[in-house]
């Protein structure tokens, strides 16, 4: 091998080793900040249930408090996000806005997923729940970005604060509220209630033990070329000494 050829060589083996190790950071950085939802998750579960009046105007440090929603649910103005999957089947999930007493903005809740063939419709007026209390936890809604789905005014292609303010008639806080299995004592049987976020660390540790060990082998094969040009350059002096 030619010294610019093996120069190339060298370079590019380096880079990306450089790379892969870049990777292997990232990875970490993502194990990294999955331990730190986990923890922030486990800690706020664990505190007591708190009304959600407490925590509206800051969804940023309730961030998956518990918290209970008492209050008149507004299934005229029901919103419907098309295309969820759950276990692999299409669906939708419902955003049932709920006017809590005291306040004139209401608390979307997500009541569950549905199942839907077209991942857009559901009979709506037959899975109203019963109760007017729901228990569960709170999650931050994106400001910017929602848009409708279609032409479909109350179904959501993206939820986003911004659309969910446009369709609804009246003040809506800038947070949810996901509703668990628990949270009522008779619930439709076609709402699938859904849980808190998994726990686990994910697939970010044997990612990031993938992407340093294709370092290794990068730097190794660099290594290995080095010694075979070192070897071939040896033969060929021997050989010219040897004619001499």
């Amino acid at each position: 091998m030619s010294k610019t050829k093996l120069g190339l060589f060298a370079l590019a083996a380096v880079i990306a080793a450089a790379i892969f190790v870049r990777l292997g950071i990232w990875q970490l950085n993502r194990l990294h900040q999955r331990r730190v939802l986990n923890a922030l998750v486990m800690a706020r579960a664990a505190w007591a249930p708190v009304d959600v009046r407490t925590v509206m105007g800051d969804s940023a440090t309730a961030h998956y408090r518990h918290v209970t929603v008492t209050g008149s649910p507004d299934y005229d103005h029901e919103l419907i996000w098309a295309a969820r999957t759950h276990n692999g089947a299409p669906g939708v999930n419902l955003f049932t806005p709920v006017h809590v007493a005291g306040s004139d903005t209401a608390v979307l809740v997500d009541r569950g997923w549905v199942y839907s063939p077209d991942g857009a419709t559901v009979p709506e007026a037959r899975l109203r729940d019963r109760d007017t209390t729901f228990d569960g936890y709170v999650e931050e809604m994106e400001p910017t970005g929602g848009r409708s789905y279609t032409d479909r005014e109350r179904t959501l292609a993206r939820l986003g604060l911004d659309r969910v303010r446009q369709t609804l008639p009246y003040p809506v806080a800038p947070l949810y509220v996901v509703a668990l299995n628990d949270s009522a004592q008779v619930a439709p049987e076609h709402i699938v209630r859904l849980s808190i976020p998994p726990l686990d660390e994910g697939p970010h540790l044997s990612y990031a033990i993938q992407w340093f060990s294709f370092a290794v082998v990068a730097l190794v094969g660099l290594g290995f070329v080095f010694r075979q040009a070192r070897s071939e350059e040896r033969d060929a002096r021997g050989g010219g000494d040897a004619r001499g």
